[in-house]
């Protein structure tokens, strides 16, 4: 396959949230993106209307061989899967399948069609709960859901499968990513998501009446649970830096956190919110979800000293600011569909 510096990538997932920032990313950086996602979570209007769009299931091996084959594709970036930590502990079957059995057969067509370079969309929930307040990668990996988990074996099996093949891979382990385009070209546009920055500024621009807060007793400054929130532009800029140092060295396999060594509670989130609305966001409390830890900031220093990457929207109020300057555009797409 396709091994310049600049190789057709293949993006799962690209119509979803991270996935089409992936895909912004690589283009304005110059490498030519092709998109499979099912579209049962994303949006055709997400994928810009040059890159090539296909609607199917990344399992499917005779699809992804086509793709692979007309496209010349010589990088895999997987952002394909479930996401929501509670629903893995209520239907943790539907996460081994889309998350591992499919990341599976992923892989394996990776390997038969000769494609060598593999970015994955890890998760800072193969922590667990952690026993140090920074998480680096030697972290112990012991996740408390099946979403961490089924992440997790699909680490594994990038391992096993590096050591077995002519194949690098780069997992990123994500902490909490939030914010949107800073040209509002795509952004977080699922109804019903769970991430605490877009339900929040969904109750700011009148969408939802309130914000939930999961747990007031966790052991913060102010009970509430503590993450490290990454703007998802700095993210996907880390993906595409990631996919250029395993083609610069083809023998390196890299597992590396993705997050800004900062952590802001819940209740802090809600507060820069109503800052930069200038009005109140209506909480209401009850109790911890099931498969929630209390407290998760990454160590970026591996990521740091790894790759050039330096973020540019690492402040709290930016990362709103761009959230909701999507909340309000995609009110204007949902009108004009």
């Amino acid at each position: 396959m396709n091994d310049s510096t600049q190789c057709p990538v293949l993006v799962t997932g690209g119509a979803g949230y991270i996935g089409s920032h992936a895909v912004l990313a690589l283009r304005d950086a110059g490498w030519p993106v092709v998109v499979i996602d099912n579209l049962s979570t994303g949006f055709r209007f997400a994928v810009p209307d040059a890159v090539p769009l296909y609607e199917g299931d990344i399992a499917d091996a005779e699809l992804i061989a086509r793709i692979v084959k007309e496209h010349e594709i010589g990088a895999i970036m997987h952002f394909a899967g479930s996401i929501v930590v509670p629903e893995s502990v209520s239907d943790p079957l539907k996460y081994y399948e889309n998350n591992t059995v499919k990341s599976r057969a992923l892989i394996a067509a990776a390997v038969d069609l000769g494609v060598r370079h593999f970015i994955f969309s890890s998760t800072a929930a193969t922590y667990g709960v952690p026993c140090e307040p920074r998480v680096t990668e030697e972290t112990p990996t012991v996740p408390i859901n099946p979403y961490g988990w089924s992440k997790l074996m699909t680490e594994q099996m990038l391992a096993d499968t590096a050591c077995a093949y002519d194949f690098t891979y780069c997992a990123l382990r994500y902490f909490n990513v939030a914010g949107a385009d800073p040209h509002a070209r795509t952004g977080q546009s699922t109804a019903g998501a769970t991430h605490l920055l877009k339900v929040a500024c969904e109750a700011a621009t009148g969408k939802r009446s309130h914000v939930d807060v999961f747990g007031t007793d966790y052991e913060t400054p102010d009970g509430t649970g503590v993450r490290d929130y990454i703007h998802v532009s700095d993210l996907a800029t880390a993906h595409v830096l990631a996919l250029s140092e395993l083609i610069a060295h083809p023998c390196k396999s890299l597992t590396m956190n993705c997050g800004y060594g900062r952590g802001f509670s819940v209740l802090e989130v809600l507060d820069a919110v109503g800052r930069v609305t200038n009005q109140t966001i209506d909480r209401r409390f009850g109790p911890r979800r099931a498969g929630d830890s209390g407290v998760l900031v990454s160590d970026p220093a591996r990521i740091r000293a790894t790759l050039p990457w330096q973020p540019r929207f690492d402040d709290l109020d930016t990362i709103v600011e761009h959230a909701l300057q999507w909340e309000r555009r995609l009110a204007d797409i949902r009108a004009e569909a």
